[in-house]
């Protein structure tokens, strides 16, 4: 219980010096300081001594000096630690920039392996065109139902290659 309470009164002072950093800073302090410090000075004319004056003045600028220096630093402690939050989010982006430069290179190696599989199904074709072209035009040292069952055979052999390169490409989206 003593922890809590402690912890709402470390904050509460922390909101007290917050704020009252942010008005130190602000026009309203320079109007009031320049209004105290001539109102310090009008003492004399009713009677403080100069002496007096200037020793209250000097101990008052002295204290708030004090205090001015611990707002200061308790202001460079929050802006130190926010600098710390936002770097640790910064190498927190760069290590999934990194991840996503990876799949990338994946995702390339991927295409670049489906163009060579295209590139060989392309072959293929081109030579069962051959083979239909030779079966139409009717060789004389094969039968045509040889070149039927060559056709069929290049044919199966694509259709394998096409099935394998499908096997590839769910497996790499799978990985993804």
């Amino acid at each position: 219980m003593i922890y809590f309470s402690r912890e709402k009164q470390i904050s509460a002072l922390e909101k007290v010096a917050i704020k009252t950093t942010e008005w130190v800073g602000s026009i309203e302090s320079i109007v009031i300081h320049s209004l105290l410090f001539i109102a310090i000075f009008a003492l004399q004319l009713v009677g403080v001594g100069f002496e007096e004056i200037l020793l209250l003045l000097t101990t008052a600028v002295s204290l708030e000096a004090i205090y001015l220096a611990i707002f200061i630093q308790m202001t460079v402690n929050r802006t130190t630690q926010s600098l710390a939050n936002v770097e640790q989010d910064v190498d927190e982006i760069q290590k999934d920039v990194d991840e996503i430069q990876q799949d990338v290179d994946e995702i390339q190696q991927d295409v670049d392996e489906i163009e060579k599989d295209v590139d060989e199904i392309e072959k293929d074709v081109g030579e069962i065109e051959k083979d239909v072209d030779e079966i139409t035009q009717g060789d004389e040292g094969e039968t045509v139902e040889k070149k039927i069952d060559d056709v069929e055979k290049t044919l199966r052999m694509l259709i394998v290659q096409i099935e394998n390169l499908k096997q590839n490409t769910c497996i790499t989206e799978k990985q993804e």
